[in-house]
């Protein structure tokens, strides 16, 4: 059995700081060209395979932007 994650981020919240991105070991994140609500470039994810789920980004983002899950695979 094998395990996943998931990040989701709320790009809505998002400031586009890009500290998740910088922080993020597997380079996951990567800045949207498409703006929030904000009139901001929010975070978006590169590939959902690659997230390790170490959590780094969870815990750097400033405004709890990002949350992340884990799914078993048989």
């Amino acid at each position: 059995m094998t395990s996943s994650f998931e990040v989701n981020i709320n790009k809505d919240k998002c400031k586009g700081c890009q500290l998740c991105i910088f922080f993020c070991p597997a380079k996951h994140l990567k800045l949207s060209s498409d703006l929030n609500k904000k009139g901001v470039k929010y975070v978006a994810k590169k590939e959902a395979s690659k997230c390790s789920g170490c959590g780094f980004c969870f815990l750097i983002c400033p405004d709890y932007c990002i949350e992340i899950y884990e799914s078993e695979n048989i």
